[in-house]
């Protein structure tokens, strides 16, 4: 498990780097290969304060296609600045495994209930771009 967002939450899971290299790998398999759809079920467990200078146009491009939302450009404009329950983090690498700096993440090693070394390894080299 890499994340929760339902009554209790923790994460996040993924930086905008692994949101979209998730999202752009055209994998089949999960619930959905496009990647319209993959960008926005997957975008709960984001959480990353180094936003790509893409990310509003990827979130306002999901938002055209999948929603009949009028003003798609302000909500995808929202949801980057928000970035759900658990906001921004920081993301860095130590030999190559991708950790964070969230307190309820399973990603930050620092705590109690990360997930192990090994599995932290494992995460990072499955998002890898």
């Amino acid at each position: 498990m890499l994340a929760k967002v339902d009554g209790h939450f923790m994460g996040p899971a993924l930086s905008w780097l692994e949101l979209f290299s998730a999202v752009d790998n055209g994998l089949p398999g999960g619930s959905t290969a496009d990647p319209h759809r993959r960008l926005l079920l997957l975008l709960p467990a984001l959480g990353d304060d180094s936003i790509p200078d893409d990310a509003e146009h990827r979130l306002m491009a999901a938002l055209s296609v999948l929603t009949a939302i009028e003003a798609p450009e302000e909500l995808a404009a929202a949801l980057v600045e928000g970035q759900g329950a658990g906001g921004a983090s920081r993301w860095t690498s130590r030999n190559g495994v991708r950790v964070d700096d969230g307190a309820y993440s399973y990603r930050n090693p620092s705590n109690g209930f990360a997930l192990t070394p090994e599995d932290l390894a494992r995460v990072s080299t499955a998002f890898m771009p």
